[in-house]
């Protein structure tokens, strides 16, 4: 959430920022604008990627701030394009529309949220997989993350709609597993930050992978493989987790070698922009396979649902597998053979 108290004006945020070409007083002369309430040129051109709340050396978090300013403003092709999105939500949240969708499953396991995403956005099969048997399985707008509505101008839904959707995961009953960064983020991160009452258990799906593969190792197989891991905007959020993800690897035999595009410098998917800036979009999609071919990955790793949408025709062009966190465990599993995307 945007301080401004911590903000010293250093201009790092968007001096660092990889989709323009700040020097200090330009970067500087921005954040005074938009410190101000003004319409600032980073409002067009930034691709929600939420880096600058990483390079902000004081936790201002001006990610926070531009998203605030791109909703009020809402000139950004990016708010532009999303608004019928947030539209729709926002009438389901209001007692309208779809809401939900509920797979009962046995008692005394937890529930998988799928948050808004429908379930062939993610891999053939997940819900089959016996990482998730007799899991209850939610989704539907009553359980949208609401997160990931700053990519499109939605800054403000998680203090209009958060404590409700907060509500209607409680009345459930049972601990949530989130299946994507995001939904995590609502009661793991947000609800801290506006005080919503989180009443149910939660869990990330990184640490739900770890715990699952390291009680059955002996039913692993060893991959052998390098991969190099896109890491979705929702993890600037949460780094703390990425350690689970490293176990995760360590246990199904993957090394992750260290490349450019990575942590503190990954780049966005790039999907925010494939409908307002395509050139972009694609130039984003070429550094980051090319980057994960140069140290010699074998496949790229995705942890979120639009990522790996739209990692699948790079996927295809560089010939370098994409597989969900999810599918790499059940590779190891024994339930899906390897990719066969050979350079």
């Amino acid at each position: 959430m945007w301080d401004a108290t911590k903000c010293n004006l250093c201009g790092d945020c968007l001096v660092n920022c990889r989709y323009v070409d700040y020097d200090g007083d330009k970067a500087i002369a921005e954040v005074r604008l938009l410190m101000e309430g003004k319409d600032a040129e980073i409002l067009s051109k930034c691709t929600t990627c939420m880096a600058c709340m990483d390079y902000c050396p004081t936790g201002a978090d001006p990610s926070d701030l531009i998203f605030q300013l791109q909703e009020k403003i809402g000139t950004s092709p990016i708010v532009a394009v999303g608004k019928p999105v947030l539209q729709e939500l926002a009438h389901a949240l209001e007692g309208h529309g779809e809401h939900r969708q509920v797979i009962p499953g046995d008692p005394d396991k937890p529930v998988l949220s799928f948050d808004s995403f429908r379930f062939e956005q993610f891999p053939e099969g997940t819900l089959d997989s016996q990482l998730f048997k007799g899991m209850t399985v939610v989704r539907g707008y009553d359980y949208a993350n609401l997160a990931g509505n700053v990519h499109m101008g939605g800054e403000s839904f998680v203090k209009k709609y958060g404590q409700r959707v907060l509500s209607n995961l409680a009345s459930l009953g049972k601990e949530i597993v989130f299946i994507h960064n995001e939904g995590f983020v609502l009661p793991g991160v947000k609800a801290k930050e506006y005080g919503f009452k989180v009443n149910f258990k939660y869990m990330h799906l990184f640490e739900y992978l770890r715990n699952y593969v390291r009680d059955h190792k002996d039913n692993v197989t060893s991959l052998n493989k390098k991969v190099a891991y896109q890491a979705n905007c929702a993890t600037r959020w949460m780094h703390e987790y990425d350690a689970f993800l490293d176990e995760i690897f360590e246990l199904v035999g993957v090394e992750r070698p260290p490349r450019q595009y990575d942590g503190v410098d990954a780049l966005c998917c790039s999907a925010p922009l494939i409908y307002v800036n395509r050139e972009l979009a694609v130039d984003i999609q070429k550094k980051n396979f090319e980057d994960a071919i140069s140290v010699g990955a074998d496949a790229m790793i995705t942890s979120c649902p639009i990522c790996y949408g739209v990692f699948r025709r790079p996927s295809l062009q560089y010939k370098l597998p994409s597989i969900f966190i999810t599918d790499l465990c059940r590779i190891a599993l024994g339930e899906r053979p390897w990719p066969n995307c050979a350079r």
